[in-house]
């Protein structure tokens, strides 16, 4: 086993106990609910196997389900920003995807930003949209989805900075 693969299993149970028992007891409001837990999504190696990541994402949402009696909506939402983690990618880089000379660890760049913001509030609409099932509910769909949002990619940022591997 390689030391990518033992970073991944270590990111994986490290943000999801993270998520269990610190993060799923903030609740501001009832509008603000930060999901660090993707990050593990986010920072997935880009030439990394696609199935094996369509796997753990879905392993992680459903985990994250059984702790948060949440009926599946993390594991869906998880499954979708999975499933379109390239073409995001691919509109967030152009290029620099194709050559996959990605990395998010790197100093905070407008690409990176974008890249993080469109995960991030792609999970959130999806998550918030299958919680509630009720389009008579759509603005405060939006509301939770915005705040929750923004407040998420804070937390992911700070974690990112602060767990940033040491260049040598």
């Amino acid at each position: 086993m390689n030391s990518a693969v033992l970073v991944n299993i270590a990111r994986f149970i490290l943000l999801l106990a993270a998520q269990i028992i610190i993060f799923n007891n903030i609740d501001f409001l009832g509008y603000v609910n930060p999901f660090p837990y993707i990050l593990f999504i986010i920072l997935f190696p880009v030439n990394g196997n696609k199935s094996a990541l369509m796997i753990s994402s879905f392993f992680l949402g459903i985990v994250l389900d059984l702790f948060s009696n949440s009926g599946g909506v993390h594991a869906a939402s998880c499954l979708l920003l999975a499933y379109f983690r390239p073409y995001i990618f691919k509109f967030s880089f152009g290029l620099s995807y194709e050559y996959q000379t990605v990395r998010l660890n790197d100093v905070l760049t407008t690409e990176r930003f974008s890249f993080i913001l469109i995960a991030v509030a792609i999970h959130h609409l999806t998550l918030f949209l299958l919680e509630v099932f009720q389009l008579n509910f759509l603005w405060d769909i939006l509301l939770r989805t915005l705040l929750s949002t923004a407040f998420t990619i804070i937390v992911c940022i700070v974690l990112i900075y602060i767990f940033k591997p040491n260049r040598r």
